[in-house]
């Protein structure tokens, strides 16, 4: 605790001026502190990482996937992708976001619901030439869109042959 020593002595009745001398105990504030780090250590919650669960499919023979219900995504290089519905239509050559994939999916997705009343199937196809952070923001696109039914797969020869035709390849 804080001391104060003043010790004055009288000399013929008169008062001697000596320097005061204070000396304080800061033992009680050191411990104050690392109670209140200890606290704060113990009660703060760090900041859990976001991971996205993928069901990843069992090997074995995979199923025949209807065209009237399919969508496949192929991703290429420059942040670019390839999206065509079925096998018959053209593709179109989108980029990430809300502008790009998120409003072609939720456009395709709804125009499968409408023709046959089923959930649509989204088949992606990463390349060898695109980075792992595409293949995250298509996932992304995915969930936001809540597309439920996806699948990660191999690329084709037929897919690679689009991709260059498109020059993202």
């Amino acid at each position: 605790m804080a001391e104060l020593n003043s010790s004055s002595e009288k000399n013929d009745g008169k008062k001697a001026r000596q320097p005061k001398s204070m000396r304080v105990d800061l033992t009680a504030m050191v411990d104050l502190a690392f109670l209140l780090v200890t606290f704060f250590m113990l009660t703060t919650t760090l900041s859990k990482p976001k991971a996205m669960d993928l069901a990843m499919p069992v090997e074995g023979p995979g199923g025949p996937v209807p065209q009237s219900r399919s969508i496949t995504l192929c991703l290429g290089k420059e942040n670019k992708l390839l999206l065509y519905k079925g096998l018959s239509t053209t593709p179109q050559v989108l980029s990430y976001g809300k502008n790009g994939l998120r409003k072609a999916l939720l456009d395709a997705k709804a125009e499968i619901k409408r023709n046959t009343g089923k959930e649509a199937i989204v088949v992606v196809k990463p390349s060898d030439h695109c980075v792992y952070g595409n293949l995250v923001d298509a996932l992304d696109e995915l969930n936001i869109t809540r597309t439920n039914i996806y699948a990660v797969v191999d690329i084709t020869d037929k897919d690679v042959d689009l991709l260059k035709k498109q020059a993202i390849y």
